[in-house]
């Protein structure tokens, strides 16, 4: 039974030079030779009026293409539309679709899941998708072409060949026990297994780079009352996003704003000054930006460098893990000068002149940098691929772990078993047919 014919807006929505609305099922291509009158040759664009087929009204002129089956992104038969990027025109178009009886409106993502289920695309592929719409910066779209293009896949998939190939010679061990086997099939496969769980565990190993690459790393700007953070804030993402006043205090809550730094995508978190306070509010958002400090991938510690140097244990609280220390309104000394503390630099600036603030900002990307690195692949980019990865590595461990594996080699193969079902929940590829290919290939046993 084929599923239905679906279609949606494919393009985004508001005023725009052309929109491209797309149909995906066994009624799409008819349904748009329908709407035109025009026969559709395969992959070639045809310039057309387009009118609804029950009262002849001129909806728009369009270009129109047919992808049919299996060559298109669905491996179904789709076809696009392309008109006119007004809000009236894509709506009454839209509107005549919505009449047609074999027609629905399509579900968030289902024109992706079609693809994956059609095997057009493994499941970090599809995942890459979504990743290439929403990424915001260089780093995020270089990494969801690298997932698009099997970075995390092909690694995982080997992975799985290799648990695959030493799972068909364990499985000898229990269907085959009468014949004879090699006497170190017990030493060879866990020398296999080990180096595989080597290798899974170096990928792990990563602090989680590809989530906070996806998510944004978190920036917290701390320090006491009146230093500059919400200044220095507003200057980072240009525009006025936090209030700045010269009364201690103004800042209560933390304001976030999502910045691009050098390609990476940064969450700057501005936070209530650092203090000791009997007003209720106050104290609550001192606790806040307490809780973000301690929880931010990166610190920004602002101070008034009129009063530096602050108070020894002033710093040490804010100063723990990545911190760059910042004095700022130099512009009020009269001859500034050089700065560090414990032997770190202090980055002497002036929010109100722009001074020193290109040096901080190079500093300030070159950590984010370093909290990745990208020539690292594959990278795991989702909590499903760590997880599925941990329940890898566990099963392998389990297996590794039996002292005499012969004894009960039924145990031995459901560990391996589950270590190749966790990797294939990775890709979307979880099924067990090409076992026995193997293991026939590899043991001549129907001689």
């Amino acid at each position: 039974m084929s599923s239905p014919t679906i279609y949606a807006l494919a393009s985004g929505r508001g005023r725009a030079g052309i929109a491209v609305i797309r149909l995906s099922g066994p009624d799409s291509i008819s349904t748009v030779q329908k709407l035109s009158g025009k026969k559709l040759a395969p992959r070639r664009a045809v310039a057309t009026a387009l009118y609804d087929p029950t009262g002849g009204e001129h909806l728009d002129d369009a270009l129109c293409i047919a992808f049919p089956a299996p060559a298109s992104f669905t491996g179904e038969d789709v076809a696009e539309i392309q008109v006119h990027g007004g809000p009236a025109v894509i709506q009454g178009v839209l509107n005549v679709l919505g009449r047609e009886p074999a027609l629905r409106m399509a579900a968030p993502g289902e024109f992706t899941r079609r693809a994956f289920e059609a095997g057009k695309m493994d499941l970090t592929a599809a995942e890459s998708i979504a990743d290439l719409i929403d990424a915001e910066t260089e780093a995020q779209r270089r990494q969801a072409l690298r997932q698009h293009g099997g970075a995390l896949a092909g690694v995982c998939d080997g992975w799985r060949d290799e648990l695959i190939a030493a799972l068909a010679h364990w499985e000898a061990a229990i269907d085959f026990s009468d014949e004879e086997l090699p006497g170190d099939l017990e030493a060879a496969t866990a020398v296999s297994i080990e180096r595989l769980r080597g290798e899974i565990e170096a990928v792990l190993a990563d602090a989680q780079a590809g989530e906070r690459l996806r998510e944004g790393i978190y920036l917290a700007i701390i320090g006491p009352p009146n230093a500059g953070k919400s200044s220095l804030l507003n200057l980072l993402a240009r525009r006025d996003v936090a209030i700045v006043a010269e009364t201690a205090g103004t800042t209560r809550d933390v304001i976030e704003v999502h910045l691009d730094l050098g390609g990476y995508p940064v969450i700057a978190a501005d936070t209530a000054g650092l203090r000791e306070t009997n007003e209720v509010v106050e104290r609550e958002g001192v606790r806040r930006a307490r809780a973000r400090a301690e929880t931010a991938d990166l610190r920004l510690a602002v101070f008034d460098t009129t009063q530096w140097p602050p108070a020894s244990d002033a710093l040490k609280a804010v100063c723990g893990g990545e911190t760059i220390i910042v004095a700022n309104k130099s512009d009020l000394l009269d001859c500034p000068s050089p700065m560090e503390w414990e032997g770190a630099p202090v980055f002497l600036v002036s929010v109100e002149t722009g001074a020193g603030i290109d040096d901080l900002l190079i500093a300030l990307t070159q950590a984010v940098a370093d909290g990745f690195d990208e020539v690292a692949a594959p990278v795991v980019t989702r909590a499903r691929h760590r997880e599925a990865l941990n329940e890898c590595m566990r099963s392998l461990v389990d297996f590794l772990a039996r002292p005499d594996k012969l004894a009960h080699p039924e145990i031995g193969g459901e560990d391996l078993r589950l270590a190749a079902r966790a990797l294939g929940r990775v890709t979307g590829r979880v099924d067990v047919e090409d076992l026995l290919d193997v293991i026939f290939s590899d043991f001549c046993i129907g001689k």
